[in-house]
């Protein structure tokens, strides 16, 4: 029986206060990347399909 991965979570370069106020990011599974928020890391998360969150991050970049 495979088992899935766990999540990999890392804080944005950009996080402020020690990465207390900020999002993390698991993008290390295969067919899905989570975000959740920093100060609630047991509360909602988000999921997106990777190709979506490449394209987000790309727009981001290009946008800043």
């Amino acid at each position: 029986m495979n088992t899935a991965p766990a999540p990999r979570w890392r804080v944005s370069s950009r996080s402020g206060n020690g990465g207390n106020t900020c999002v993390e990011v698991a993008d290390n599974l295969p067919d899905r990347v989570l975000v959740r928020d920093s100060t609630d890391r047991g509360g909602a998360m988000l999921t997106f399909a990777p190709v979506a969150w490449r394209s987000f991050v790309e727009l981001v970049k290009s946008a800043g």
